[in-house]
């Protein structure tokens, strides 16, 4: 049965943020994950995952100004210095919360800036990311995100992630595979899974079209984790969606899925 990890960022947002991990740890979580740790107290999150022996599966690189609809800045060749002190800052919280994954986004297509530089300059970095990250004995992940709801990102299917990955070549690098955002983009999920499981590290989900909870759209959410069965899947499978009506009540997948017999 896939362990199932509950997104911060997004859930129990009906609570202050460290409350949230009493919440997810009362509600059945074995796991969390959250967007960015950089302005919060970092103390304090590793006194509430203590406190509820929870496992903090993962967080994102620093993506420059995410408020400001900014998406990471993998892609910007002015920008390499604050992309690389941003992963040993990621890197150094990662340590100190015992997180073994961190992913990155790589940003939106910069309209002043040459296209195949911008591609460039993602490789590079990724490539200093995930040699910085192997050696805190860390994984480094990347993800495609969808154009619906992120317009002009630059990598936009598995497809290209795993391109990405073919010509990075580096031992260290993963995909981070949102069922949400590949089925918006590309569907074949359960394929997709299939083939590449191997430099797959990370599942997120979310049903489609609204991003709500599992069981709300158009996904076959059981057959998604009867397939992550079958294939041996060992990573975490974090819940990344907006809840509706609420958190609690949202959480009847994750209570069918993990009472089975």
């Amino acid at each position: 049965m896939p362990r199932f990890a509950a997104n911060l960022t997004m859930l129990f947002t009906e609570y202050p943020f460290l409350e949230r991990f009493d919440r997810a740890a009362a509600a059945g979580f074995t796991g969390v994950e959250f967007l960015f740790p950089y302005d919060e107290d970092v103390a304090a999150i590793e006194q509430a995952l203590k406190r509820n022996s929870l496992t903090q599966v993962l967080f994102n690189l620093p993506a420059g100004d995410f408020a400001a609809g900014e998406r990471g800045i993998a892609n910007d060749p002015r920008r390499v210095d604050e992309f690389q002190s941003g992963v040993q800052r990621a890197l150094d919280i990662a340590t100190r919360l015992d997180c073994h994954q961190v992913n990155c986004l790589v940003g939106i297509e910069l309209a002043d800036v040459d296209f195949d530089i911008q591609l460039t300059t993602v490789v590079d970095n990724l490539r200093y990311a995930a040699e910085l990250a192997q050696s805190a004995g860390v994984r480094q992940l990347v993800e495609p995100l969808n154009t619906f709801d992120t317009p002009d990102f630059l990598l936009v299917s598995a497809i290209d992630a795993l391109d990405l990955l073919d010509e990075i070549e580096h031992d260290n690098l993963w995909v981070q595979y949102d069922v949400y955002h590949m089925q918006r983009m590309e569907g074949n999920l359960t394929q997709t899974l299939r083939e590449n499981i191997d430099r797959i590290a990370h599942v997120q989900v979310a049903d489609s079209p609204a991003r709500n909870q599992p069981g709300t759209g158009e996904i076959c959410f059981p057959f998604i984790f009867q397939t992550l069965d079958e294939i041996g899947y060992e990573g975490w499978v974090s819940a990344e969606y907006k809840p509706t009506p609420n958190t609690l009540e949202s959480l009847k997948w994750f209570n069918d899925w993990t009472n089975r017999t």
